[in-house]
């Protein structure tokens, strides 16, 4: 079967002052500060979260 691919994201802004439905999005992708990083799955979820806050992340596929 084949791997997963996975995801590297991580918060290069703040949440402060954004909407709050952006602020729970970075909650559910395990971030809260700028600087963090997660290794998540990539997918259709987690990347339409990724879509909606992307403007406050890097986001690098892994293989």
């Amino acid at each position: 079967m084949p791997e997963a691919k996975q995801l590297r994201v991580t918060q290069t802004a703040s949440a402060a002052g954004r909407k709050p439905g952006q602020r729970e999005t970075l909650i559910g992708l395990g971030l809260d500060k700028i600087g963090r990083s997660r290794v998540l799955e990539a997918t259709s979820s987690v990347r339409g979260m990724v879509r909606k806050v992307a403007h406050l992340l890097k986001v690098e596929e892994l293989s």
